[in-house]
Formats: structure tokens, sequence, C-alpha cells
């Protein structure tokens, strides 16, 4: 073991977990953030159905899927110190019981108004999964994998949208749009009943776990300074959230571009856009392993990756949404939309290496507070409002342009990173083996 990877094992908290379990506590945590975006996105597949049988307007439509991303932006950040202070397992299983049943409710829906009401229950269901889910498996495997693993975690939203917009497409156009939002029901309900079984507290944070004198918890209060403490960890969450305003508005609206400007009918839409996002969920992680890879040795080159994988979804979206409809386009939109959530496992692990281990429940609830108001709350409902002016298409000709102010926001925050890491250090606020690991890597 060389000194970097000694300095690594002093804050590892997966110390004392058995590494076979870690990869079944994974596999179910995924499995649920897979239900979660199946619930959140089977929506997008009935979009051509409800506009025609409510005769909704676009921003209407744009405000079924942006509620659920606004109350998880507001209700992220409370409910995940709940999980903090309560237990994650407990909470996880709350939460996806709840979604489950409020997805129920929108298959039951018969107006506008009731289904917007079950939406809402939806994203407060969906409120802090996302970070709490991403705590725990952080918490189990590793440092050295964390963008890995969080590449991989987030992977399962993009996952989770390909079953929700396939499976849901093929089941409103054979059997009605209400057995979409049923089957995502059962499905959630299953596995939420299921991960309490399996999934133990005591297991995920083994007591017997020794810490150095140097790693010694700090106070909770202080510990919570991380969240907001330094210019690094605040540009990562703004520049995350923006570039997922881009993200955000191709999931919701995919579908519904494909049914109007190639004729597609629901079931097809909805299978073609789960594909072309499935390229995402790939790309994630593959973005993922290779921030790991190259920010081995210096972590601040994962936001430079960031940066990269901005302009580049910026470049190939803009040009796809320029040329005719056609084989290209569709080549060129898988192509940006390989790398245009590749920011995702860089964002999480320059979250979690400038914040106490503690609080990253919460840190990652800041983070997904970003990611929901500035991005997949925030890109359909402005898409929808400039659709219902100019047109879809056009609509989209805009949205990738987003992407150079995200990179422009981590360019900010890599130039912050090192000064940031030091000030942290000398403060208590993190572990001394950062700024000692940042000299190594200098």
């Amino acid at each position: 073991m060389n000194a970097h990877q000694a300095l690594d094992a002093q804050t590892d908290t997966s110390m004392g977990i058995p590494r076979r379990y870690a990869w079944i506590v994974f596999a179910l945590t995924f499995g649920l953030l897979i239900s979660d975006y199946m619930s959140r996105q089977v929506l997008n597949a009935v979009f051509p159905l409800l506009k025609s049988e409510w005769m909704l307007t676009d921003s209407q439509l744009g405000w079924l899927s942006g509620i659920v991303a606004l109350m998880v932006g507001l209700l992220t950040l409370p409910l995940s110190f709940l999980a903090d202070r309560f237990g994650r397992v407990k909470s996880l299983t709350i939460m996806a019981v709840l979604w489950s049943l409020a997805t129920l409710g929108c298959a039951l829906a018969e107006n506008y108004g009731q289904m917007f009401t079950a939406r809402f229950l939806v994203g407060v269901g969906e409120a802090a999964y996302g970070s709490v889910g991403i705590a725990v498996v952080m918490a189990i495997f590793p440092k050295e994998m964390r963008a890995t693993l969080a590449s991989a975690f987030m992977a399962g939203g993009m996952c989770g949208s390909f079953f929700g917009m396939a499976l849901g497409g093929v089941l409103a156009e054979h059997f009605g749009w209400r057995w979409a939002f049923g089957g995502m029901a059962a499905f959630g309900l299953m596995l939420a009943l299921l991960y309490p079984i399996v999934v133990k507290e005591k297991k995920i944070n083994p007591s017997g776990q020794a810490y150095t004198k140097e790693q010694q918890p700090i106070k909770v209060k202080n510990a919570l300074k991380t969240l907001y403490s330094s210019h690094t960890v605040i540009a990562t969450y703004i520049g995350s959230g923006l570039q997922l305003f881009v993200a955000g508005a191709i999931m919701v609206w995919m579908p519904s571009y494909l049914n109007r400007y190639y004729a597609m009918p629901t079931d097809k839409a909805g299978v073609v856009a789960a594909i072309i996002v499935l390229g995402g969920a790939i790309g994630t992680v593959i973005c993922g392993m290779l921030s790991d890879r190259l920010g081995r040795k210096r972590a601040d080159r994962k936001t430079s990756l960031a940066i990269a994988f901005c302009l580049g979804s910026c470049l190939l979206l803009s040009a796809a949404f320029a040329i005719p409809t056609g084989t290209a386009q569709i080549a060129l939109l898988c192509l940006g939309i390989f790398i245009v959530i590749g920011t995702n496992g860089p964002s999480m692990a320059m979250v979690a290496n400038l914040t106490h281990h503690s609080v990253h429940s919460s840190a990652f609830a800041t983070l997904t507070i970003a990611n929901n108001l500035l991005g997949i709350a925030l890109g359909p409902l402005v898409i929808g409002k400039i659709s219902d002016h100019v047109g879809l298409h056009d609509a989209f000709q805009l949205m990738p342009f987003m992407s150079i102010l995200s990179a422009a926001v981590f360019f900010y925050a890599k130039r912050h990173y090192h000064s940031d890491i030091i000030r942290l250090t000398e403060q208590g606020l993190l572990p001394p083996s950062a700024p000692q690991q940042n000299k190594l890597d200098s």
C-alpha cells in the first residue's frame, strides 16, 4: 500500500462491512432508484395521450413533470436530515411505499387536478431518496470507488427512465395509460417490502469500527459547515444543476418530440426515447469510471472532465437540432445524451471530498436540491412554456446552450479546489489526510 492509499484508508467508512453484503445492498438500493425513476418518467410516455384526452397545453404537461422535481428540491434537505438522525433504511422504505402508492393514485386520476395532486405526492415520496441512497452506497464501499459508484448509482435513474418510458409506452398503447402507472406502482411496492428485510441499519453502520485519533468524528455543528463553506462545493452544486436542465428537458420531452416530428405512435415513441436515454445511463457509468481513473492522482481533474462533458454535450446536441429529422439527427442525439449527465460522477465525488462523512446524506441532499430546482424541474417547465409559443423543435434548439453556463461554473470550482481543501482542513472541518493527499496530488 502506497502513501496515497494509506491516507485514503484512514477515512474509509466501509471497513468492517463484508464486500458481498455491500453489493447486495447496492443492488437493492439501485433497484429502488430504478423504481423511483420509473414512477417519475412513465408520465413522459403518456404525454400524447393525456394531451389529447384532457386537452392540455405543453405548459400543463410540463407542470405534471416539474412538480415532482420541485417537491424533491424543496423537501430533500429536511428529509435527509431526518434520515441521518432516525435511520437511512427505515427512511428509504417509507419513501418507496409513498411514491408507489402515489403512482397508483395517478392511475386512478379522473382529471388534471387529481393527476397533479398524485404527482405532487410522488415528489414528496421521492424527495430524499437519491441523496440518502447514495449516502448508503458511499458509506459501504472504499473511497477510491466514489465517482464510479456514484455514476453507476445515478445511472439507475436513467435505467428507470428507460423502463418507465419503454414499458409505460407499451402498456399505455395496448391497455391504456392507467395500466402504465399501475405497473410502475406494483414494482415499487414489491421492492419496498423486500428492502428492510435484507438491508439492516446495524450491518451498514458497524458499531465496532475503529477510528484513528486524527479521524475521530467532529461535532455535527462543525460538520454541517462543510455543506456550504467552500467556493468549490457551492459551484459544484450550481454547475451540476444547470447541466441537468438539459438532461431533464430531454428525458421529459423526447417521447413527445418523436410523436410530433417523427409521427411515431405512443408505444414506439416511448421505446425509441427510452433507448436514447439508456445511452445516457451507459455514458454516465463510463464517464464516472473515466473520472475515477484520471482523477486518482489529482482530484481536481474530475472537474476538468465535468467541463469537457458540458461543452461536448452542447456541441453534439446543438448540431442534432440544427439538422432535419432523420437517422443523422437520432445518431447525434444518442452521442450527446451519452455524455450529457457525465457530470454526475465528478460532482458527487467533489462534494464527498469536500464535506464531512457524517453529513454526506445532507451534502448529497443539497446537490439533489440544485439538480432538481435548477435542472430537472426547471428544464421541462421552461421548454414546455417556450414550446407553447414557438414549437418543441425550436425550444430544443435553445436548450443546449445552458451547458455553456454550467461549464463556466465548473471552471470556477476547479480554480478554488486546492485552496478550499487546505482551508477546510486547517479549520478542522476535514480529516488531516485531506491536505496531505492534496500535497501528494500536487
